[in-house]
């Protein structure tokens, strides 16, 4: 009998068992653990040789499976010690379902990509990205940066098709499960056959047969989510991250990462090329071409003689009377559009009918019980809803402070209201909303789109998953209705997120032969992210924003790191919070700020405290952010959360 290491999806160190033989790092067992049968995978540790023998337990099966490639095995670990998770905890994102050796009856069937030359037209400038794309050898970081409509998509297809010509598998990564139909139909209009798709709202069937097609490599090109990243890829030869400045490629729950960089990272573990593309990039991404680390191609121009939109910025403090959420010069040009057969997009990152129920008779707002949010108002189902917790209620008649009734007035527009209003003022138009609320699948999703193509749709009304990644040909008028709303974050990125979604959604007028406006809607005219819009002068913002972030030696010229502490007693979390502090190290070029309350101080029925950790870039943080972890002990009652490079401050 032989000693081995066995890692298992839990949230705990690797495990001793015995193996009937040795077995080599990588293969897939199945071992009791407790009263369970798990599923594990035999890992590149040495054995507890002081572990008492008679607890060891043997092997119960060895699975008929390919081995996890080293690559795999490597990158796993690089995650869990970069990220400060357990390995285990890394190892269930890539083992999602159960019974991953059990047979399909009717297996899908991934079939062969053609690979014959595209008949895509390429200009010139195309032409030099695909060379570049297409020549690019081991580990080499590119960003492919072109505006909107300049044909992105089309170019770095050839570098999936030289791939695929070189027998290795190819992963594209979206932000969205929403881009997907779109991103679908044009990888089968070029390569005449459905890529894999990988993403939560798979059957386990799918999952299972898929999860077996990456590790046996009949999975040539795999398209998907960011979880997709942690499939067990045979032999990955490239890696495209679309979108690379989308802020949903960090993960909040579980294991906290961020996919775009993790990414890089498997690319460089792997030594095969990965290509960024973003008509936006992050900042990150912007300052690591500035300084050499990864190369670019440039697309400035769109397809087919489309000229990017006239942007109008309408500063809706004007004296002239608004009547409602849209603004004359914005009514105008969408009757206008009416008229000549064409479309417009309204964008309000806002779901629901109104923001905010107050009463009018005592100022009460109705709040979450669980969060420390107030409750979105969904008039069609008429309910009040948490969009954290899914907390519900019917909307109220009787106020539950005064006793007042029918005294609750609607604060703010969402997507509903909005609806109400173009109703009333062009009531024969055809309208669609589009919301997480009013689509959850991509089918769903599809259907909408396939409408608006057929020019069965007028007015389309939506939030940020309309912003980005889809091309409506007969769309000439977007307007943005509350321009300000992501500038009120106060984060690090808020100013980013804001310039990023307010270039993209202005991206999708004018995406063909017609002439596109954009209409911005803002009470602050004078920001100077709304100017670099208006002027549509990314380099100025981005200059201003890199020399801001350099000043305050913030990412990408310094570090950080968030520790959140939750549970359901208030004080016992403060407690720990502070006594945690209290046995922070003392080091020259490193802060530790707080502990105070999280932002979003209560969240489903948990309080929170943080305390943000800053330091320069040359600081191991993770060292020492482990090394002070582990010199203290934590009640049972009180989760910690490390999040090294925090996106979100709430």
């Amino acid at each position: 009998m032989q000693k081995i290491s066995v890692l298992l999806p839990k949230p705990f160190s690797i495990c001793t068992y015995f193996a009937p033989e040795k077995l080599e790092p990588g293969t897939f067992v199945k071992v009791p653990f407790g009263k369970q049968i798990c599923v594990g995978v035999v890992w590149d540790t040495p054995v507890q040789e002081d572990f008492p023998q008679e607890k060891i337990k043997p092997v119960q099966t060895v699975l008929n499976l390919p081995i996890m490639p080293q690559v795999h095995r490597s990158f796993i670990n690089w995650v869990a010690s970069y990220n400060l998770c357990s390995l285990g905890a890394v190892l269930k994102m890539a083992l999602p379902i159960d019974d991953i050796d059990k047979k399909s009856k009717k297996p899908l069937v991934f079939d062969k990509p053609d690979l014959s030359p595209s008949s895509f037209t390429f200009s010139n400038q195309q032409k030099k990205a695909v060379d570049v794309l297409t020549h690019a050898v081991g580990f080499q970081v590119t960003l492919l940066d072109g505006v909107t409509g300049s044909g992105k998509t089309e170019v770095y297809f050839e570098a999936v098709a030289e791939a695929l010509r070189q027998n290795h598998q190819v992963l594209v990564l979206l932000p969205e499960i929403t881009l997907t139909s779109a991103w679908l139909s044009r990888f089968q209009q070029r390569f005449k056959v459905k890529p894999a798709c990988w993403h939560c709202g798979l059957t386990p069937k799918v999952r299972r047969d898929t999860w077996q097609a990456a590790l046996s490599g009949q999975a040539r090109v795999i398209v998907g989510a960011r979880s997709a990243l942690f499939l067990p890829y045979a032999d990955l030869g490239l890696i495209v991250v679309d979108e690379e400045h989308d802020s949903s490629y960090k993960q909040e729950d579980g294991v906290v990462y961020q996919a775009r960089d993790m990414a890089v990272v498997r690319s460089f573990l792997g030594r095969v090329p990965i290509v960024l593309a973003s008509a936006t990039p992050s900042v990150e991404t912007y300052c690591n071409v500035l300084e050499g680390r990864y190369q670019t191609v440039q697309l400035p121009e769109r397809i087919v003689q489309a000229s990017l939109p006239e942007r109008h910025v309408i500063d809706m403090r004007s004296k002239e009377k608004q009547k409602g959420y849209l603004s004359p010069l914005l009514i105008e040009a969408m009757q206008k559009a009416i008229e000549n057969h064409e479309q417009t997009l309204l964008f309000l990152n806002r779901r629901g009918y109104a923001p905010m129920l107050l009463c009018k008779a005592c100022g009460e707002k109705i709040k979450c019980p669980n969060c420390s949010v107030l409750l979105t108002e969904h008039r069609k189902k008429g309910i009040m809803k948490c969009h954290h917790c899914d907390f519900t209620i019917h909307i109220p008649t009787v106020c539950p402070v005064c006793g007042e009734k029918n005294s609750f007035i609607s604060c703010g527009p969402g997507v509903e209201k909005l609806e109400e209003e173009v109703s009333r003022l062009f009531p024969n138009a055809r309208i669609e909303v589009v919301t997480s609320d009013t689509v959850s699948k991509p089918e769903q999703f599809e259907k909408i789109i396939n409408r608006l193509m057929n020019n069965e749709t007028d007015i389309l009304i939506g939030t940020q998953m309309l912003a980005k990644g889809h091309h409506f040909p007969n769309l000439t008028v977007v307007g943005v209705i509350d321009a300000d709303f992501g500038l009120a974050g106060g984060d690090l990125r808020a100013s980013e997120r804001t310039f990023q979604l307010l270039q993209q959604v202005s991206g999708r007028a004018g995406r063909s032969y017609k002439k596109g406006n954009t209409y911005i809607q803002t009470y602050s005219p004078e920001n100077g992210v709304i100017k670099a819009i208006q002027e549509n002068n990314r380099n100025a913002f981005m200059s201003a924003e890199i020399e801001a972030r350099r000043l305050l030696k913030m990412p990408p010229f310094g570090r950080l790191a968030c520790i959140v502490f939750s549970g359901k007693k208030e004080e016992r979390v403060q407690k720990t919070a502070l006594t945690v502090m209290e046995k922070a190290p003392f080091l020259k070029g490193v802060e530790f700020l707080g502990p105070v309350q999280a932002p979003l101080y209560q969240l489903r029925g948990k309080y929170r405290y943080r305390i943000l950790i800053k330091s320069d870039k040359k600081t191991p943080l993770q060292k020492i952010i482990r090394s002070w972890l582990d010199a203290c002990r934590f009640p049972s009652d009180v989760s910690v959360k490390v999040d090294i490079d925090p996106y979100s401050f709430l």
